[in-house]
């Protein structure tokens, strides 16, 4: 893993995120190496030729660039992180995330952060103190075996849902991110149902075949599931609706159950291999 030092000329972005109006992205890079990680489109704006998943680039004065005092912030939502995990294991020493939520709270914003750590439960003191503040974990599979596959430098999944469940007990407004949604790999039901009673609400993405992530995709499906690569194939050729379906079905199941989910995103341009 490749850990530099940079100095950021700025740290609170414009969004184009449905539900955020100011993203933060504490670090360049990202340390959990997803194979499905669609943010490794940045590389065309970072000028890294080193693979997504090998670098990380730490903003090391953005708690400085966060203004002391402005009215700029107050009741809009910012949200952490778009392009990153806020709570990476560097995170541990270099606090970024941490004193950035410090020089935040006296501004008064609305806080989302989402992370696929329980490391966000450090910050728990800080969360608290924002006026409104939601906290979303990122579920893509119970299976901690195939979490190991396909992110293999996360959290496991069990500390995400003991995160969750603490974060809920403090009050806090929570939510699970599932995504992407993996056919015949992703449990998204099961997931809903294991941690429906510490989760507020749910958002599913459906896998992006963007062409990066369709080769990493592939390749891992014809590694450790072969059986599966003709139904990728399928899936992800033309003309086909199972994305359709699959919105349907979790339409009906969240009101069948009382459940407020929404499909966060729908990726309708897919690739075969």
């Amino acid at each position: 893993m490749i850990i530099r030092e940079v100095k950021a000329k700025s740290i609170i972005t414009k969004s184009n995120l449905p539900e955020a109006d100011y993203v933060i992205n504490p670090y360049i890079g990202c340390t959990h190496a997803c194979i499905y990680c669609y943010a490794s489109f940045m590389k065309r704006f970072t000028g890294h030729e080193e693979e997504w998943g090998t670098f990380l680039d730490v903003k090391i004065n953005a708690p400085d660039l966060i203004p002391e005092k402005t009215n700029k912030y107050f009741g809009k939502h910012l949200y952490l992180s778009s392009v990153t995990d806020p709570y990476l294991p560097h995170e541990k020493k270099y606090a970024l995330t941490r004193r950035i939520l410090e020089k935040l709270i006296p501004l008064g914003p609305h806080i989302g952060i989402q992370s696929k750590s329980d490391l966000i439960l450090r910050d728990l003191d800080l969360l608290e103190q924002f006026p409104v503040c939601e906290t979303g974990l990122t579920i893509t599979t119970l299976n901690d075996a195939v979490r190991k596959e396909i992110e293999p430098h996360t959290a496991i999944v069990q500390k995400r849902i003991e995160a969750l469940k603490e974060l809920k007990k403090a009050g806090l407004r929570t939510y699970v991110f599932i995504g992407p949604i993996l056919p015949m790999v992703t449990d998204w039901k099961k997931i809903v149902l294991e941690t429906q009673p510490f989760a507020d609400r749910y958002l599913f993405e459906n896998l992006n075949m963007y062409w990066m992530a369709a080769q990493n995709i592939y390749r891992w499906i014809k590694k450790a599931h072969p059986e599966l690569f003709k139904e990728y194939q399928s899936i992800f050729g033309k003309n086909s609706t199972y994305w359709d379906q699959v919105e349907l079905e979790i339409r009906g199941f969240c009101e069948d159950h009382g459940i407020d989910g929404r499909i966060f995103f729908h990726h309708a341009k897919e690739r075969k291999p």
